[in-house]
């Protein structure tokens, strides 16, 4: 199968994390792979920030590579969907990652049919993320399996069929590294009111977590069945674990989730 060529516009965190991805395992060459820029004066920071890599604006050339990754930040969308328009072919796929823009949107005012929506989240900067993925019926299954490779380039991918299952994915998946560092900072504060240095509560906060993960990952047991595994009765973890129930923890994380969902839900109406 002939190479894809793709162009990426927004080349911030997020889009950059994907194109070095494609290159490190080889999916698209260098001389395949576009960045875009606002103007020539952009051109020029992209093409000093990462040198050997093609710079250039929004022009007729995009029209010749294969896939459009739209990274822009969502409020930005309004700005470039008309020039992105203007050079769009009816043969290439738009795949959105700017959270909260339905695909309708982007059909509508692309005037585009094969697009292509994802939600990544922030470890795909590491190559570790997850990305929830849907696409509009007129994208080709041959065309979806390649996509759906490159965006396993920053992790994992799971393909839904339902679009409106994105703002879940928005509100588990895309936030939820959010939610993870909050009870670690928490825990870490813990940690120092205990009478630990800063750096000494990071430590030992830090490494449980990736140990923690680690055996979850890889245990064939429940989370029920880990977490008694640790709490035996009567014990230290028990009265951790008494005070969490009491507080409602479990339902205010389960509550917190549901309202980054229905905001997701609100942004795309917006």
């Amino acid at each position: 199968m002939t190479p894809l060529r793709i162009a990426i516009l927004g080349c911030g965190n997020m889009g950059m994390a994907f194109a070095k991805s494609f290159l490190h395992y080889n999916l698209v060459g260098r001389s395949d792979l576009l960045l875009l820029g606002r103007n020539l004066e952009h051109c020029q920071r992209l093409t000093a920030a990462h040198p050997g890599l093609p710079a250039g604006e929004l022009d007729t050339a995009v029209g010749g590579y294969d896939v459009v990754l739209v990274a822009v930040k969502p409020q930005d969308f309004g700005k470039v969907a008309q020039s992105l328009q203007a050079v769009l072919q009816p043969s290439q796929v738009v795949v959105s990652i700017m959270a909260g823009i339905p695909i309708a949107r982007l059909q509508r005012e692309l005037s585009h049919r094969q697009v292509l929506r994802a939600m990544p989240n922030t470890p795909a900067l590491l190559g570790m993320g997850i990305t929830g993925f849907s696409a509009s019926p007129e994208v080709e299954r041959s065309r979806l399996h390649q996509v759906e490779n490159l965006l396993n380039a920053t992790g994992r991918s799971i393909f839904l069929e339902d679009e409106a299952l994105l703002d879940a994915v928005t509100a588990l998946s895309g936030s939820g590294p959010a939610y993870f560092y909050y009870i670690v900072q928490a825990m870490m504060r813990a940690g120092q009111e205990l009478g630990f240095s800063e750096s000494v509560a990071g430590l030992l906060v830090k490494q449980t977590m990736l140990g923690a993960y680690h055996l979850l990952n890889t245990s064939d047991k429940t989370p029920d069945e880990l977490i008694a595994a640790v709490a035996s009765k009567g014990g230290t973890t028990e009265a951790a674990l008494r005070e969490f129930r009491a507080g409602g923890l479990a339902e205010t994380l389960t509550a917190g989730i549901k309202a980054a969902q229905h905001r997701a839900t609100e942004l795309a109406k917006e």
